[in-house]
Formats: structure tokens, sequence, C-alpha cells
């Protein structure tokens, strides 16, 4: 859990360590055998999610559940909160038990206007380091998209449409596949494991009839775990 956040020049600096309960309860959300993964075992490549999501007081979280990111944003006016992607370059092993470090820089913010109103985007650096030796582990740009809060006159009170199930893909003999569904539980025990309450990701009638979506919306972060394992 982390314990500490010091801000020097435009860096912000946190430290955690990596738990071995929480790598334990990722390996069974991915059905891995939980047992089998033990302190100074390799994390294994994108479960680092799961660090540095600090505790926020329940009074604290916002009105859709977003909590403390751990670093700084600025205030634009833009309350609704959306990570929109994630950019890693691994260079070393994290060992699950490890303490580590993570230092974090505001990068680009960019104001746009797009159909259903102004947006921002804005980067985010993360370098995380092991305490111990100071080596780097990986790092890691994030992406978030802010938006402006939802104007409920505008929202359309009609179902969202039903969606086909996509059509299965020709693949050559022997090609490895795997199926993932994203269903309610395991969107749950991701939020869970990563101390995520935004509540677009486990709240249905909040994210269907605030938010606008058509359904829960998956942590964009889940299939990427899921892909890194197939890898």
């Amino acid at each position: 859990m982390s314990r500490e956040l010091t801000i020097e020049a435009g860096i912000e600096t946190t430290d955690d360590v990596c738990s071995l309960s929480l790598a334990r309860r990722m390996a069974a959300l991915l059905d891995h055998v939980p047992e089998t993964y033990r302190t100074g075992d390799p994390l294994p490549r994108g479960w680092h999610v799961m660090l540095f999501n600090p505790p926020t007081a329940q009074k604290l979280l916002r009105q859709d559940g977003a909590a403390s990111l751990g670093f700084t944003m600025p205030d634009l006016g833009l309350p609704r909160l959306m990570m929109g992607g994630r950019k890693i370059e691994f260079l070393a092993d994290i060992p699950i038990g490890a303490a580590v470090l993570r230092r974090s820089r505001l990068g680009p913010v960019v104001r746009k206007e797009g159909r259903s109103g102004p947006f921002a985007l804005i980067e985010v650096e993360h370098e995380i380091s092991l305490s111990d030796s100071g080596k780097t582990a990986l790092v890691e740009t994030s992406s978030y998209v802010l938006r402006p809060e939802e104007d409920a006159s505008q929202r359309s009170s009609s179902p969202p449409p039903k969606r086909d199930a996509p059509a299965s893909p020709d693949l050559p003999d022997g090609t490895f596949v795997q199926a993932f569904l994203p269903d309610e539980t395991k969107l749950f025990r991701y939020s869970a494991i990563t101390d995520n309450p935004h509540r677009i990701h486990f709240d249905f009638p909040y994210a269907t009839g605030v938010e606008g979506y058509p359904a829960l919306v998956v942590n964009g972060t889940l299939p990427q775990m899921v892909l890194l394992d197939m890898f």
C-alpha cells in the first residue's frame, strides 16, 4: 500500500510494496494457481497495475467514484475522468515482496472540442524502480481523458441498441486462442484488486443512466494483462 507522496521539481514520488497477497489475487482472477506465486518470484508483466493505488477516504471520492490517482491532476473544470491508454516499456523484473518507487511527471495537456463538447487529453509519465537498487523496472506513459459533466437533458431515455456478437475470425491451424469474457464479476474483482472505485466499471445503472454508456466500461488494463499473459 502506498505510504508517502513527495513533490520535487515537477516530479511526484510515492512508494509501495509489491504485495504477495495482491499478486495471488491477480493470479486467481486470471485463472492461475495462486499458491505457485511466492515472495521473490518476478511479478508477471502488466501486473504492476495493482501497485500505487493509494487509499482514498470514502468521503473524498468523487460523485463518479473516482479516487486519488496518487499524483496531482490539473483542475480544468472537466470532472469526468477516464483512462485513455498506456504505453509501457519493461526494463527489469519487479520481485514479489520488493519495495518499489514511482516517479510521476505530468506531460502535455491538450484541450480539444468534440461532437459532445470540450474535453482534454493529459499524459503522465511514470517511472517505477526498485527501492533497494534504484534500478528502473519499467517506464509507463498513461493517457487520460477529461470530460465535462453529462447533460441529463441530452441523454437518451431509450435502451442501448443490441449488438450482434462479432464473427469468429478464420485462423490458421495451431493458432493459440483464448476466450476472454469481461463479465460483471470479473470487472468487480479487478476493481477490488486495484482499488478502483470508479462506478463506470461495476455500477450498471450509473454507467448507463448517468454517464450514458451502453453498458459497463471494461478496464482497459484487464484485456491488456490477458494479452501479455498469452504472449
